[in-house]
């Protein structure tokens, strides 16, 4: 492969995918997963982090063929289609595993006495590791890959309404709005993807699968951002483990992406922790005339775990970044909704300039780079110069998100000011000057005071490992800031 996308190296595997599109947040997600489902006639493979059969899968005020609730749905397609063989492959996570969720409990036994289908719980990775990839792939011809999990507490509206009736667990309990991303891809990258499931299935302890032969014409997506055909780079971690040698093709396409980059990287990730990447864009942030950095984050993590870690971590990477980005090109922003409600950023997806694209997996965490199983996938789009304006649109396209404003309003503004940042910031100042509650916006992040205990197990990475290695590694060789690019802080401050 010419370019960046380098076999052996960012990439594992790299095939046609006949077309592909970026399908951003859970209403667009599901409606096309159900529907994607509908169509398979010899499998499905479903590989989660997470698993819930009680959601709907599709809007919840919605009526569809066929059951509403996933657990359901499985059952009815097999009906449906005599020939079918339904397989999810789900992390199994010891005492928080996802069967002991009551909202699973009933179907266990339907689907074990079931004979086309199959459960596995994978635990074949090193203690503290977890399963992390999202990946439904249907008989080899179409797939799905990127952060989103089957499981509750993830649908929502690309318009994120405050306090919409719609956003309820299976219990009838209400949940904050959630944005989120994955991919489609059909063609031979989708088979490419069923490769890496049979992989993982027999690893799990499944039975040696053969690969499925049975086309599909690719679907129409509703609200997906289509690229057409691309040629598709498919990245993995995986942690070392017994004789399995550790795999870091998504760290490695992350830090190449980086140095790639002439103007702009924009990312959205759940985290900002991995000290590899801090590092890269340390490099980057020195340069007289390096890229802007625009990273999409929630404003903390989603429970108290991420929050002593991952967030800590964020505060003390900010502060030392701080010291290495003398241009002011370094900015974190947080969505918020009309009347100021935190969204929550689940999504994992990097642009750089109008060339890449990669989305996935794989979070902005030391986990994601080395200790974790990840999958992502990504194209280059070369001399093309109409997918080049694509991925510039998909750009605007999620920042009007953010911003709550038209996409050509952000497209226009950024040729204004020549400058993403400075669009942003004046964009930023449309909607809420004077005006609270005017409309959803970006807000800037701002670090927190953080204890001694926090700063200590976010520089020691106690709670985020680098890899297996890691976790029984001597404290003194440890470190968040490892490395001579950054020396750690006594105290944190503010962003200007």
């Amino acid at each position: 492969m010419a370019g960046l996308l380098q076999l052996s190296s960012n990439v594992w595997r790299a095939e046609r995918a006949d077309e592909f599109a970026i399908v951003i947040d859970a209403d667009d997600y599901f409606a096309a997963a159900r529907a994607a489902m509908r169509s398979a006639r010899k499998s499905i493979f479903l590989v989660g982090w997470d698993f819930d059969a009680s959601i709907t899968l599709g809007r919840p005020s919605e009526d569809y063929e066929g059951p509403a609730h996933v657990g359901d749905y499985l059952l009815w397609l097999t009906e449906e289609s005599p020939d079918l063989e339904i397989r999810l492959l789900l992390w199994n996570p010891g005492f928080l595993s996802n069967w002991a969720k009551l909202s699973n409990l009933p179907y266990l036994l339907r689907w074990k006495l079931h004979g086309r289908i199959t459960v596995l719980l994978d635990g074949n990775h090193p203690v503290g590791s977890s399963h992390h990839q999202k990946i439904l792939v249907i008989d080899d011809a179409i797939a799905f890959c990127g952060g989103i999990d089957v499981t509750a507490g993830r649908w929502d509206t690309r318009k994120h309404v405050d306090d919409d009736p719609l956003r309820k667990r299976p219990n009838g309990a209400s949940y904050g709005p959630w944005h989120d991303a994955s991919s489609f891809c059909a063609g031979p990258a989708a088979k490419a993807l069923g490769d890496l499931c049979r992989s993982r299935w027999r690893s799990a302890g499944g039975q040696q699968l053969a690969p499925v032969d049975f086309p599909h014409e690719p679907p129409s997506l509703k609200g997906a951002v289509s690229f057409g055909s691309v040629t598709l780079g498919i990245s993995r971690t995986s942690p070392a483990y017994g004789d399995q040698a550790g795999v870091a093709e998504i760290e490695r396409l992350y830090v190449d992406m980086i140095m790639s980059a002439e103007r702009v990287i924009y990312a959205e990730s759940q985290y900002f922790a991995s000290r590899v990447i801090a590092q890269a864009l340390a490099r980057r942030l020195e340069e007289k005339d390096g890229p802007e950095v625009i990273l999409i984050n929630p404003v903390q993590a989603d429970n108290w775990l991420g929050q002593l870690a991952m967030d800590t971590a964020r505060a003390r990477l900010r502060e030392a970044l701080s010291l290495h980005d003398p241009h002011g090109r370094f900015r974190i922003y947080h969505p918020v909704t009309a009347n100021g409600v935190p969204i929550y950023v689940h999504s994992k997806l990097m642009i750089v300039d109008d060339k890449v694209i990669r989305v996935g997996s794989s979070n902005f965490n030391n986990r994601s780079m080395r200790f974790d199983n990840e999958c992502d996938v990504a194209f280059e789009a070369g001399q093309d110069d109409h997918l080049s304006g694509k991925l510039v649109q998909l750009r605007d396209n999620l920042l009007a998100e953010h911003l709550g404003v038209d996409p050509d309003e952000v497209t226009q503004t950024v040729a204004r000011t020549a400058s993403v940042i400075g669009a942003i910031e004046v964009l930023r100042e449309v909607r809420t000057a004077g005006h609270p509650g005017s409309g959803s916006t970006l807000v800037p992040y701002h670090t927190p005071e953080i204890s001694d205990m926090e700063q200590w197990l976010a520089d020691n990475e106690i709670l985020d490992p680098e890899g297996p290695e890691a976790v029984i590694e001597p404290m003194e060789r440890r470190g968040l800031f490892r490395g001579h690019l950054m020396a750690p802080l006594k105290r944190s401050r503010s962003q200007s």
